[in-house]
């Protein structure tokens, strides 16, 4: 065993519906077309759930059954479910007790995280120290988000942008020097709504009024939103290479959140890395909020080598982001 007990990553799991959102389908539903859609965010299509009787849970259980199977364990042996996401399945009861129910996992207690984009980095530095502690054995980290169901199809700014996913990693202590090795976030109250969903909490409960203003979809303040990200993403990974003596001749992989290609390329530019060391998924994908850097691992995972060392980074609504420095343990 290392000296210090670390949390690390012994499987990935995923799920992506099958239903192909492309941007020539934008074009027939608002004002826009490839081109510019493609320039400005890197997107091509985006996955929707279409299915009315499944939602996050159903995406996330998908994803942890696979991880699981991956594994080669049971999910009577997961002891945390930790799930990050904006789209619960209800407000209550948490999503985390749905994805428990749905795979089984009958020893596990669960709940869920709320930080937006940065959902994912949160739960899975949450998730690593109950591993470090020495308070659990294994834990679920699932992002997971259906997106589509906040999503105003009528406005093109922001339609454009999101799909639906999940991604999941089980946590375990590692039994050398790999696994996560450091984390930094960092939250900046949002109090101009640049980036909510208006309606639906205790605040503006629904009602007649907001259903009518719309006021249940995604707003977004995109010019305030895209510099916050870009300023805030590109710092965050300086930070955590500065704090940990990294340069980017250390690093394998910048694994970012896949909110926009150009925030995606001023942070891999901010730290010197050339483009064939980060991970790019946007272009299929879009944004799926908390499942875009569980999704980037699983895609990935046949490139990774073990003691690889990989930037995780996202920015989110809230403000909320961070970044996350993990030495990949998978042989």
């Amino acid at each position: 065993m290392a000296e210090k007990r670390r949390a690390g990553i012994t499987a990935v799991g995923h799920y992506l519906p099958e239903h192909r959102l492309t941007n020539s389908d934008l074009e027939e539903m608002v004002e826009t077309n490839d081109e510019w859609i493609r320039t400005r965010t890197g997107i091509r299509e985006r996955r929707i759930l279409k299915d009315e009787d499944k939602a996050t849970a159903y995406m996330g259980a998908e994803a942890a059954k696979e991880a699981l199977e991956e594994r080669g364990i049971g999910a009577e042996e997961i002891d945390i479910i930790i799930l990050a996401t904006v789209t619960p399945d209800y407000l209550f009861p948490a999503t985390a007790c749905l994805v428990q129910d749905y795979i089984g996992a009958d020893n596990a207690y669960g709940f869920d995280l709320s930080a937006a984009c940065s959902g994912f980095l949160y739960a899975l530095s949450n998730g690593a120290n109950y591993i470090e502690s020495g308070r659990a054995e294994k834990v679920l980290v699932i992002g997971s988000d259906k997106m589509s169901s906040i999503v105003d199809y009528s406005d093109r700014s922001t339609c454009i942008l999101f799909g639906d996913g999940a991604g999941a990693v089980l946590l375990e202590a590692s039994d050398d020097e790999t696994g996560v090795i450091d984390y930094i976030h960092h939250t900046e109250g949002d109090t101009n709504g640049a980036l909510c969903q208006p309606a639906g909490g205790s605040r503006k409960p629904a009602s007649e009024h907001t259903v009518a203003d719309r006021l249940h979809y995604i707003k977004q303040d995109g010019r305030a939103v895209f510099k916050k990200a870009t300023v805030g993403m590109s710092d965050v990974v300086t930070e955590i290479m500065e704090a940990n003596s990294l340069t980017a001749d250390d690093v394998a992989w910048l694994v970012p959140h896949q909110a926009n290609l150009r925030i995606i390329d001023a942070t891999a530019n901010r730290m010197g890395l050339d483009s064939d060391k980060v991970m790019v998924n946007i272009d299929r994908y879009g944004n799926t909020t908390a499942a875009t850097i569980p999704l980037c691992l699983y895609d990935w995972k046949d490139k990774l080598n073990h003691g690889d060392n990989l930037i995780l980074a996202a920015f989110g609504g809230g403000y909320t982001w961070g970044s996350i420095y993990l030495k990949w343990g998978i042989q």
